[in-house]
């Protein structure tokens, strides 16, 4: 179930989302995201972009990034992005993402900036060696939304706090250039189950693609025997599956498989108790497999085709790209004879 919360003034509904082109995408991200996306076609006007200007603010092989700013575009397309419903672009195509950032740079404040939690997990003890522009990130998001003044996001539980930093930038924009209601406040999007997907050897972690195991996570261009040999081997407890779904509290890695199950069935967690409840972990990881190969396998024989042709995948690129720069041209002619730019 998709929730839509309004949004304040005249604006068109109109969604903006996007993932970084580093490491392979996971089962993660393809329940997390991607599968929602697809559904948001059926509600509002879609852009999804590739974040490649996000991505270089940690070291990148441009060789490398390249290749994965198409494998990105390949995943977008095979799980249902539907590049002639939707605008489908890499980022740095479109000029206006990063001068509105610039823009949004003097806009907001060193002390919101200071705040974003996620600066310092990326940063760790490496602060004072990490880029400017991994500081300035939610500046960048910030503009990617509302270069197209997009009213709708969905983001994951590690995004809201960007988002609400991207509210708080349109609305002092609008104040600072006495400019009402010229950058909508966007809305979260908000989903059901499945958003959050654990670590397959953490139950108390985020599957990451940065996670040194790759029994951490699934990836989308995983064949079907290491899809089911990395569910086999994921962190469980001793216990069977509880025979109710409130005996999940306080067990991480069991809690995570079944949401798991449960949102590549398109079910809830209480009806997978329901169904396999008492079972062994060895019966249901079982079940789980056979599962997730029926429903990642045909999603990575078409990325693979996909990808066997990347001049095709470029021009689907190019093509969404000058689509967005259609979008975003009038806003940024606008936003700077507001700022008193001239020519």
């Amino acid at each position: 179930m998709i929730q839509f919360n309004p949004v304040s003034g005249d604006h068109k509904p109109l969604v903006f989302s996007g993932m970084q082109p580093t490491n392979t995408l996971h089962l993660g991200n393809y329940l997390g995201a991607l599968r929602n996306w697809v559904k948001l076609q059926d509600h509002m006007p879609c852009i999804y972009c590739v974040v490649d200007l996000h991505a270089i603010t940690t070291d990148q092989d441009p060789k490398k990034l390249a290749g994965a700013t198409r494998e990105v575009t390949a995943a977008y397309i095979a799980a249902g992005v539907d590049p002639k419903r939707s605008i489908l672009f890499n980022q740095s195509q479109v000029t206006a993402h990063a001068e509105l950032a610039w823009v949004f740079s003097c806009v907001a404040r060193m002390g919101w900036l200071n705040r974003m939690t996620q600066f310092k997990e990326k940063a760790g003890k490496h602060r004072e060696n990490s880029s400017v522009g991994l500081f300035i990130y939610p500046s960048l998001m910030a503009a990617d939304i509302l270069a197209y003044r997009a009213t709708h996001v969905p983001v994951g539980e590690d995004q809201k706090q960007h988002l609400e930093l991207t509210r708080d930038i349109a609305q002092k924009f609008n104040l600072d250039f006495d400019a009402p209601d010229f950058f909508p406040l966007p809305e979260p999007v908000i989903v059901g189950p499945g958003t959050r997907v654990m670590s397959l050897r953490d139950g108390s972690k985020k599957m990451s693609k940065s996670d040194e195991s790759e029994y951490s996570r699934i990836n989308l261009t995983d064949d079907a025997d290491t899809i089911t040999q990395k569910i086999r081997k994921a962190r469980t407890d001793p216990e069977p599956l509880p025979d109710h779904f409130d005996g999940l509290k306080g067990r991480a890695e069991a809690e995570n498989l079944v949401n798991i199950y449960a949102a590549l069935a398109d079910s809830t967690p209480e009806a997978v108790i329901a169904e396999h409840g008492g079972a062994q972990f060895s019966r249901f990881k079982a079940a789980l497999g056979e599962l997730a190969v029926s429903k990642l396998i045909p999603l990575s024989a078409e990325m693979r085709r996909l990808l066997a042709d990347p001049a095709q995948i470029d021009e689907i690129l190019k093509d969404g790209a000058t689509r967005a720069d259609a979008i975003a041209t009038p806003v940024m002619e606008e936003v700077r004879r507001l700022v008193g730019f001239v020519g």
